[in-house]
């Protein structure tokens, strides 16, 4: 599998030449790197060409890097149900430059791009309707980046009682807090709860005998 891949990796890195930065397999899966003004002529090339045909979008999301220059990554994943095969396409750019929308060659991409604007505020040039999808009417910000407060921004919601919308200052569901991230099996106890019993209903069994 590793080796169809790559062969598959080589194929696409030769026919577009420097426009991929990069081609990697990882964990049985294809992902290539590009630069950002060629998303379409990438794009088209996977869905058309006869040994790729990744007719379909699958998903369409964002990565935040805060610490990168470009600290955005969209990432595209891509599925050839005539080749049973799945590749991932990414992409990097900053707060201000602009991402051709891809809604042109797939049509899912429209809810996608709009998803990845509203979340992280990276913008889609030439998208038909790029407006927020997730968040209410005038939310401010783009909460899935690495920056966002939480606190200080306020939600918007219709009052039945009074009949129009409110503001209202956004609450958490529940204080900060910080996890250790143990693997269950290293930071479990020695002992678990309910073995106590299982010792004294042991020793009572042996006294009885």
């Amino acid at each position: 599998m590793d080796l169809a891949l790559k062969e598959l990796g080589d194929y696409i890195s030769g026919s577009l030449g420097d426009v991929v930065t990069d081609v990697e397999c990882r964990l049985d899966e294809l992902i290539i790197t590009i630069k950002r003004e060629d998303i379409l002529r990438v794009l088209k090339f996977l869905r058309d060409d006869a040994n790729c045909q990744f007719k379909q979008l699958m998903d369409l999301c964002g990565v935040d890097f805060p610490e990168e220059d470009e600290r955005f990554c969209v990432v595209y994943n891509l599925l050839s149900l005539t080749h049973n095969n799945r590749i991932r396409v990414k992409t990097w750019t900053d707060e201000n430059t602009p991402v051709a929308s891809a809604t042109q060659l797939f049509s899912s991409a429209g809810w996608w791009e709009r998803e990845t604007w509203d979340l992280y505020g990276i913008y889609f040039a030439d998208h038909p309707d790029l407006r927020r999808i997730l968040t209410d009417y005038g939310f401010e910000g783009h909460p899935l980046r690495k920056d966002f407060p939480l606190t200080g921004y306020v939600e918007l919601r219709y009052d039945d009682e009074q009949k129009r919308v409110v503001y209202e200052p956004v609450h958490l569901t529940q204080e900060f807090r910080t996890f250790d991230f143990l693997s269950p099996w290293e930071g479990a106890q020695p002992v678990l709860p309910g073995d106590e019993k299982a010792e004294t209903t042991d020793g009572e069994a042996e006294e009885g005998a």
